[in-house]
């Protein structure tokens, strides 16, 4: 329950950071797949990303200037997801790092056999438990054309950042039916398991192939699809569209009919 005192303070944000008209509308203009959604979600977006910016720091890395224009760019589409579900769900964190590009992580990964191999793994973005968020401006420039091989890196790395905040993959192995929440895992485990053999298959997918990597990154690259090319992803794979609609409380195809 959000008390009075939230209510003014709320209120007193939005009123007093409010987004200049024309920045919005820059936005939007830039990213159709937000101009797509309908006269209702965007007025809530609108909030959640002010509300967003006053809560959260940005930073920019190795001399990259985070401007009005890019911070509100990736506020706007960071709570794409957030948009029902609310920005509590994004409050263990605080900081966002923008690199002009992807930068190169040095990785190890140990083999069954106990050998230690290292690997470089260039990363437009990366959500990590408590923050920060580390995001590539070239992926995010790029995020209106990008939409229609359904890629996004902002919404990508942030439901992350729910998955993690709420284990909403977790115990896929161990879900029962007998639960609402248990059936949902389940029927995204079927998914993802459905989709793997596609990809060792190497049968053609509109979803990222990298989503096979793990129940968690099915979940986030399908989430991308979800948010920027919902009929796409509609379209190839109804099941798990409804079970995200389901999950996120959004319905992005049918919000695009009515906009």
């Amino acid at each position: 329950m959000i008390s009075w005192w939230q209510r003014r303070q709320r209120a007193r944000t939005l009123e007093r950071r409010a987004i200049p008209e024309a920045l919005w509308q820059l936005t939007l203009a830039r990213f159709p797949f937000l101009s797509a959604r309908d006269a209702g979600d965007l007025a809530a977006l609108r909030d959640m990303t002010t509300l967003f910016l006053a809560d959260k720091e940005f930073t920019g890395a190795a001399g990259f200037v985070v401007t009005d224009e890019v911070a509100v760019a990736i506020a706007a589409q960071a709570c794409l997801p957030a948009l029902k579900l609310g920005l509590h769900w994004f409050d263990r964190f605080v900081g966002i790092v923008v690199h002009a590009d992807a930068v190169v992580a040095r990785r190890e990964t140990e083999d069954p056999d106990g050998v230690v191999h290292a690997f470089d793994e260039e990363l437009s973005g990366e959500a990590m438990s408590g923050g920060p968020v580390m995001l590539a401006w070239r992926d995010i420039d790029d995020a209106g054309e990008s939409a229609a091989i359904g890629y996004n890196v902002v919404v990508h790395e942030f439901a992350h950042v729910i998955d993690m905040r709420g284990g909403v993959t977790a115990g896929a192995a161990e879900a029962r039916r007998e639960s609402a929440r248990g059936r949902w895992l389940l029927g995204l485990a079927e998914e993802y398991k459905d989709f793997t053999a596609r990809v060792e298959a190497e049968e053609e997918t509109f979803l990222d192939p990298y989503g096979a990597e793990a129940i968690e990154e099915f979940f986030a690259v399908a989430a991308e699809a979800l948010f920027v090319a919902p009929a796409e992803l509609r379209a190839e794979q109804s099941r798990v569209y409804d079970l995200l609609v389901e999950f996120f409380k959004q319905d992005p195809a049918a919000s695009r009919a009515r906009a």
